[in-house]
């Protein structure tokens, strides 16, 4: 028994109803709601091949049928080889959505809830990884009398700010001289480099000791912390709308693993060389989201670090949909992040 196209057509007309309305699928519903041309007794035939295919489950005796994990992987198979991935519907997504945010923590978490708010599934952003950053140019900015604002832009494209005390009374044209002799001394270099930098710089410089030796201890903070991915999540609570959720020990095994960061990323990264992964049901091999399905993107900054965007919903999901939507904002995170047209 082999898979052909009349086969292939009532099969895709049933995965659409059924991620439509969460119902299990008959014949009838077929033969009312698409023009095939085929008869109800027809197509019954052909849902029963397909059964023993192993495209099609059958819940109940007298239920309809539902798709498998086999079938969905053969549809979004067939949608990726055939490049749908665009959705004249999405197309108001905008970088002005990151345009007010330069820490990359801040864009990562609104890109989650701008994910989850549009697919109305669950949605999770990584932090790139990848090589260190590169310091581009460190500027010290007078926000008080005794404090400045230290701005110090990567090649990533990645702002990170903090605030540090001020020796004695330091104008701003104090400061910029201050600021440009910093970034001379450090542009190109990571941040481990620049601390092996700073001791030297410091010594010569005796008269912004005091100073100096607290940007120094900043960013040897900074490079001593663990590098920790970020994980942002959003839209959580969107899962439990879908009956395959009803079940409350199921519920709660899924908001369980939705509090496990560190095994969140590691689930989400998966093969985060790939432009697009689609894992389905069984295929996450994590027993919670046995009734769920995965798809990711990746997105790249300046300095060739890559982060990925996921889309955790139920099996039943609108594929299309999620892959055009992940695939808009990869982009629009990766002009971001490396400074592209596009990116404010």
């Amino acid at each position: 028994m082999e898979m052909d196209e009349r086969k292939m057509r009532i099969l895709q007309a049933i995965i659409d109803d059924y991620i439509l309305t969460g119902v299990p699928v008959g014949s009838r519903t077929i033969s009312k709601k698409y023009d095939m041309g085929l008869s109800s007794a027809t197509i019954r035939n052909e849902m029963s091949d397909l059964e023993e295919l192993g495209y099609l489950d059958q819940p109940h005796v007298s239920a309809g049928r539902i798709p498998s994990a086999k079938a969905y992987r053969l549809y979004v198979d067939s949608l990726l080889k055939a490049g749908k991935i665009q959705d004249d519907r999405i197309d108001t997504i905008s970088s002005h959505f990151f345009g007010r945010a330069h820490q990359m923590e801040d864009v990562i978490d609104h890109a989650a809830k701008v994910i989850s708010s549009l697919t109305r599934y669950t949605a999770v952003v990584l932090s790139p990884r990848g090589k260190m950053p590169k310091i581009q140019t460190v500027q010290l900015v007078p926000v008080s009398r005794d404090a400045a604002l230290v701005v110090i832009v990567t090649d990533t494209g990645i702002v990170r700010d903090s605030t540090i005390r001020l020796s004695g009374d330091m104008d701003s044209d104090t400061l910029y001289t201050i600021s440009r002799a910093i970034t001379e001394a450090l542009s190109g270099h990571t941040l481990t480099e620049s601390c092996e930098i700073l001791p030297g710089m410091i010594s010569r410089m005796q008269e912004n000791e005091a100073l100096l030796q607290r940007f120094y201890g900043m960013l040897n903070d900074r490079r001593a912390s663990p590098r920790q991915p970020h994980v942002a999540v959003g839209g959580t609570s969107n899962m439990l709308s879908y009956p395959e959720y009803n079940d409350v020990e199921k519920a709660r095994n899924f908001l369980s693993l939705m509090e496990t960061r560190d095994r969140l990323a590691s689930i989400i990264r998966g093969n985060g060389e790939m432009a697009f992964t689609v894992r389905i049901g069984p295929e996450t091999g994590v027993p919670e989201m046995a009734d769920c399905s995965i798809v990711t993107a990746t997105y790249s900054t300046g300095g060739g670090q890559q982060g990925t965007i996921g889309v955790i919903g139920p099996t039943r999901m609108q594929y299309s949909r999620v892959i055009s939507i992940l695939n808009m904002m990869g982009s629009q995170l990766t002009d971001l992040f490396s400074g592209g047209d596009d990116a404010e």
